[in-house]
């Protein structure tokens, strides 16, 4: 199936642009910053840096997504429906994501202005896709291997760890689909790391085409993962190399959005990606021509 038009708030994306992601953790304890945007100004600040840098979408969290202190529903909205609110009100054309897997949070969030709920776990809250189809916002859906919200992978094992991704996403998409959530602002994600080891992980990766083949468009979320940490036996401050190139492998596989901490760096490789492939003239090009 070819790729078509995603669309997402006010903005439309064609079947070649590179989407960046940008992530913006409203939690102190968050894996890669130790909360360095839990405050609204510090958050408020990356928002505008990575608009800046070339992110179309902020995703904005408010639960760590590994193990942690619990993080009730009322306290998840509190850290995240007045900020998406003040991001809407200062940047009306970004398009706000917000990573939750829980309906009610999903609600506020969408009643504040959000435009797409990235569902990280999988559908753990069956009523998230109906609140996306309610408001008609996009949804993330994400292969999660069946693992509970804020949990490791334990000796996780699966026949062939890409014709699950591929049941569960579409699966999920499809349900999205009928529930009332627009085909156009749905996308498929294989859930790196999340209940994966990684080997799974490489391999989804490798295989990343056959999402792609799909038809539906694939948001990957690599930044600084275990999986790239394990790879090449890099501390989590020590991953960006890693990850670049596995988002240099993703983009030549056609993947279409991008969850990244660093967006500066991803844009550079996602344009000479880009650009290798043909979708894409260079910025500057005069050498043999003077």
């Amino acid at each position: 199936m070819s790729q078509g038009t995603l669309r997402l708030g006010r903005r439309e994306f064609a079947a070649h642009e590179p989407v960046i992601m940008a992530i913006v953790n409203r939690t102190p304890d968050s894996f890669y910053d130790q909360g360095a945007t839990f405050r609204d100004e510090p958050a408020l600040a990356r928002v505008e840096e990575a608009v800046a840098g070339g992110a179309a979408i902020i995703d904005v969290g408010g639960v760590k997504a590994g193990p942690g202190d619990e993080v009730s529903a009322e306290e998840e909205a509190r850290r995240t429906v007045g900020f998406v609110a003040e991001v809407r009100r200062r940047f009306p054309d970004v398009v706000i994501s917000v990573d939750t897997w829980r309906h009610d949070v999903g609600e506020a969030v969408c009643e504040a202005g959000a435009d797409l709920l990235n569902d990280a776990w999988g559908g753990a809250d069956a009523r998230l896709a109906e609140v996306a189809a309610r408001y008609r916002v996009g949804l993330v859906c994400t292969h999660a291997g069946g693992a509970e919200p804020r949990t490791r992978p334990h000796r996780v094992a699966y026949d062939d760890v890409v014709a699950d991704i591929l049941r569960v996403t579409l699966g999920l998409a499809e349900r999205a689909v009928a529930l009332g959530v627009p085909r156009e602002s749905v996308l498929i994600d294989p859930g790196h790391d999340f209940g994966k080891n990684t080997r799974h992980s490489l391999e989804a990766t490798r295989r990343l085409g056959e999402m792609v083949e799909t038809g539906w468009p694939v948001l990957v979320s690599l930044s600084n993962k275990d999986f790239v940490g394990e790879t090449l036996d890099r501390p989590v401050k020590e991953r960006l190399i890693g990850t670049l190139a596995t988002t240099a492998v993703s983009a030549w596989l056609g993947a279409r959005v991008y969850r990244v901490h660093e967006v500066a760096e991803t844009r550079q490789v996602l344009d000479m990606v880009a650009t290798i492939a043909g979708h894409r003239v260079p910025a500057v090009a005069r050498r043999g021509l003077a």
